[in-house]
């Protein structure tokens, strides 16, 4: 089976991490976060010790933030892996 997802920007990033410090910092190190943040090993630890707020506040600022700035087309593409049309490329 072809894997969906993909993670590699974290193995391969070799700038600073840090917060502030300026907007392409800013980015990498958010990207860098998200993706350790979603390891498998990590999510089973930290998902059963959430409390509800916790979970209810963590998909309200993702489904805003992809809402806000994701056409339609581009949500169920990139997020939701539904369209073949849409890629990594376009």
């Amino acid at each position: 089976m072809k894997r969906q997802h993909s993670h590699e920007f974290v193995e391969t990033w070799t700038g600073p991490l840090a917060e502030g410090f300026d907007r392409e910092t800013d980015l990498a190190t958010l990207q860098v976060y998200l993706q350790k943040f979603s390891d498998d090993l990590l999510m089973e630890k930290l998902l059963p010790r959430l409390t509800d707020e916790e979970i209810s506040q963590i998909f309200r600022v993702i489904g805003q933030t992809l809402s806000r700035h994701l056409s339609r087309e581009e949500y169920h593409g990139l997020f939701l892996k539904e369209s073949p049309g849409l890629s990594r490329e376009n």
